[in-house]
C-alpha cells in the first residue's frame, strides 16, 4: 500500500473516532432546546471574532495571536459539534447540512483574510500571494469533494481536509510571534492545492473503474 493510501486509512480511522466521540458528547445537549443551527451561528461568529483579534496583533503579538488562535479553535470545534448534535438528536435537515457546509468555508476564510491583511500591512507580498492561494485552494478542496459526491463518488481523500487546515492555521498563529506564520502559510497553500490534485486524480480513477464495470452494449 502507498504512503498516501496509509494516510487515507489513518485519516478515516481518526475521523470516525472524532465523529463518534462528538456524538457521544452531544447526546445530553440533544435533549435541550439548543439547535444545530444555533451552534453553527455561534461557531462562525467566534471565527469572525478570532480573525479580528488576530488582525490587532501589532498591539501585542503574543496576546492577540494566541487569543485569536484559542477563539478560532473553539469556533472550529463548534462547527464540528453542530453536525454531531444534529445526528445525535435526529435534527438533521437539508438546510442545516447546507448551512453547516457553507459556514465551514466562511469560518476559515475569515482567519485567512485577516492573515492576508497582516501580511499586506507588513509588506510581505510573497506571503500575501500564498495566503490568497491558500484561500482559493481551501474553496477548491471543498468544491471537489462536493462535486465528487454529486457524481456518487468518494471525494474526501487527500492530505489537506478542513481538520488539517485548521490545525495548521492554529499552529501558525501560535508561532507567529517568532516569525513562523509565513512558513505555515506556504505549507498550507501547498497542502490545499496538493489535495485538490489528489481529488481530481481520485475522481478520474473512480470514473474509469465505473466505466470498466458497466456491461458492454455489444
Amino acid at each position: 500500500m502507498s504512503l498516501l493510501g496509509c494516510f487515507d486509512r489513518f485519516k478515516s480511522w481518526y475521523e470516525d473516532g472524532v465523529r463518534q466521540a462528538a456524538m457521544n458528547a452531544m447526546r445530553g445537549l440533544a435533549r435541550t432546546r439548543v439547535t444545530p443551527n444555533q451552534l453553527t451561528a455561534v461557531g462562525v461568529t467566534l471565527c469572525a471574532v478570532s480573525a479580528v483579534l488576530a488582525y490587532f496583533e501589532y498591539r501585542n503579538e503574543i496576546l492577540f495571536f494566541w487569543t485569536g488562535a484559542g477563539v478560532f479553535v473553539l469556533g472550529s470545534i463548534l462547527d464540528i459539534l453542530d453536525g454531531a448534535l444534529a445526528r445525535a438528536g435526529g435534527k438533521t435537515t437539508p438546510f442545516g447540512a447546507f448551512l453547516d457546509s457553507t459556514t465551514d468555508r466562511v469560518s476559515e476564510v475569515f482567519m485567512l483574510g485577516a492573515i492576508a491583511l497582516i501580511e499586506a500591512r507588513n509588506g510581505n507580498t510573497v506571503s500575501l500571494a500564498f495566503t490568497v492561494a491558500a484561500i482559493a485552494g481551501s474553496f477548491l478542496v471543498s468544491y471537489t469533494r462536493a462535486k465528487a459526491e454529486i457524481l456518487g463518488l468518494r471525494g474526501n481523500m487527500g492530505i489537506g481536509s478542513r481538520a488539517e487546515r485548521v490545525a495548521l492555521i492554529t499552529t501558525g498563529l501560535v508561532l507567529a510571534p517568532w516569525g513562523a506564520l509565513s512558513i505555515v502559510i506556504y505549507v498550507l497553500a501547498a497542502m490545499a492545492w496538493i489535495t485538490v490534485l489528489q481529488r481530481i486524480f481520485a475522481v478520474r480513477s473512480q470514473l474509469r473503474e465505473r466505466a470498466a464495470q458497466q456491461p458492454s452494449s455489444e
